[in-house]
């Protein structure tokens, strides 16, 4: 047995090729049924979905990755200077990746970078995508326009940021003490206790290797500069498919002038529906019963 296949009872280890390099995912359900893509969010990797992933796999046939630079999937270099984790050059990646697992249209559910990931496919390339669900992120340049309001808020943004191989160099200092650290300050409860043992071991696993931190020192810093935003809010686009979101009670939504579904609404969502779970910004592990409850209806629809 691999290292992390008793997370995803069921489920089969998949390695893909991709356009720019191999990615890691698992993959459970009826091969007949409804796709469901589900992605993970910073500092993780697929592995955050294992409370949930086996129940939606009674309906749909679930795969989540590992997004590149995270988990096992590749960490390319930038090189060029083109970044590599822009939004959407990794929608456009992922695309390619489904369609090698024979998937052309499919509901796509992710978490904070995971997230960014899916809204900026699903702007892109709306026939791909049947529903929509975001977990604990508001739209980039809403969080980008609240950390400017609020500099000591949600401070890694800016620090990750920052130019190579600055962050880099603190972070190998301490990963562990750094990565855990996040963890501990964005769940409720401010510990981890919320995370399987056998999760955490993963998420270190990747914490240890310095072309994974590079990697998502790579992913904040494509999303300072990511403009198809700005252009599709000038042009007054949004987003084709139902699309649900779940905001955390004790993060994202805390002490907030504006709720995380009135932000989606007023810029890429206008019609999406929403709730808010009674949990810090891990939902998926510090409270997957309710956070499942709201996906299952969404996708159920």
């Amino acid at each position: 047995m691999a290292e992390g296949d008793d997370l995803f009872p069921g489920f089969a280890p998949l390695w893909i090729e991709g356009p720019a390099g191999r990615w890691f995912g698992r993959a459970g359900g009826s091969e007949s049924a409804p796709p469901l893509l589900l992605l993970h969010g910073f500092p993780q990797s697929h592995a955050m979905w294992h409370r949930l992933a086996p129940a939606l796999a009674e309906t749909h046939r679930v795969i989540a990755l590992d997004l590149k630079g995270y988990g096992w999937s590749a960490a390319p270099d930038s090189g060029s200077g083109q970044n590599a984790y822009a939004k959407r050059r990794l929608g456009t990646e992922i695309v390619a990746v489904m369609e090698r697992l024979g998937h052309i249209r499919f509901a796509l559910a992710g978490h904070d970078r995971g997230a960014r990931i899916g809204y900026r496919l699903a702007l892109d390339e709306p026939g791909r995508i049947e529903r929509l669900a975001l977990l604990d992120i508001v739209p980039t340049d809403v969080q980008w326009a609240r950390i400017e309001a609020n500099p000591a808020a949600n401070p890694h943004w800016p620090f990750l940021s920052r130019p190579a191989p600055e962050p880099e160099q603190a972070i190998r200092r301490d990963p562990d003490g750094y990565f855990e650290g996040l963890l501990r300050d964005w769940t409720a409860a401010h510990d981890l206790a919320a995370f399987d043992a056998r999760a955490l071991t993963l998420y270190r696993q990747a914490w240890a290797v310095p072309e994974r931190i590079h990697a998502m020192c790579e992913d904040y810093r494509a999303g300072g500069a990511d403009g198809p935003d700005r252009d599709d809010l000038a042009a007054g686009r949004t987003l084709a498919m139902p699309v649900l979101v779940l905001a955390s009670e004790a993060y994202l939504d805390r002490d907030k002038p504006e709720t995380a579904l009135a932000a989606w609404q007023r810029t890429f969502a206008p019609k999406a529906q929403g709730a808010r779970i009674a949990s810090g910004h891990f939902m998926a592990e510090e409270a997957p019963e309710p956070t499942l409850r709201a996906l299952q209806a969404f996708l159920a629809a």
